[in-house]
């Protein structure tokens, strides 16, 4: 008696990290992936290498996979070898309930960062010097393209020139009268 519920996480763990994997078939990565995170690899009576071992076993001579019949051939090995006291029926069916409605655990994948003094010391913007310092605005926020590239000023006026944008106040006559 094989349950359907090692179906559905062979079919979970045949297609994690494989984008154009069908879920029919899995790899040896995928396979050793299963025993590990179904704790069917205990570290005494099953190691990694015979995990290992039982895959290339129960796959055909030139595939690099294994279909669903293999997979379940493989556990049945695997849980010989696991449970030597029990009859290799009821070591199966511990293997299974092992297996049972499990998914690929992804851990470690999101990595906080830590701020160090040193990198903190380097990304202070207040602390920067030289033409540097125009790069950033006083929240230390980037200024973008204006704080790499000389922005040229084409109003015609000098840089410094304290009434810029007077003349045409200046030019401006009141209006005379017709005569």
């Amino acid at each position: 008696f094989i349950p359907s519920a090692v179906e559905g996480p062979f079919r979970r763990f045949a297609i994690h990290g494989d984008t154009r994997a069908t879920g029919k078939d899995m790899n040896g990565k995928n396979w050793s992936k299963l025993c590990k995170d179904c704790g069917i690899i205990d570290g005494k009576g099953i190691t990694l290498t015979d995990v290992d071992i039982v895959f290339s076993k129960v796959k055909n001579k030139s595939a690099r996979t294994i279909t669903y019949s293999q997979f379940k051939e493989a556990l049945e090995e695997l849980a010989r070898k696991r449970f030597r006291d029990k009859s290799s029926e009821d070591a199966a069916q511990e293997v299974y309930r092992m297996i049972e409605g499990k998914s690929p655990v992804i851990a470690g994948v999101t990595v906080k960062t830590v701020a160090s003094p040193t990198v903190s010391r380097l990304t202070d913007t207040t602390k920067f010097t030289g033409s540097h310092k125009e790069r950033f605005d006083e929240t230390g926020r980037g200024k973008g393209k204006a704080g790499r590239v000389e922005v040229v000023d084409t109003s015609g006026y000098v840089s410094g020139y304290k009434h810029a944008g007077s003349y045409e106040k200046k030019i401006q006559k009141p209006p005379q009268k017709p005569m």
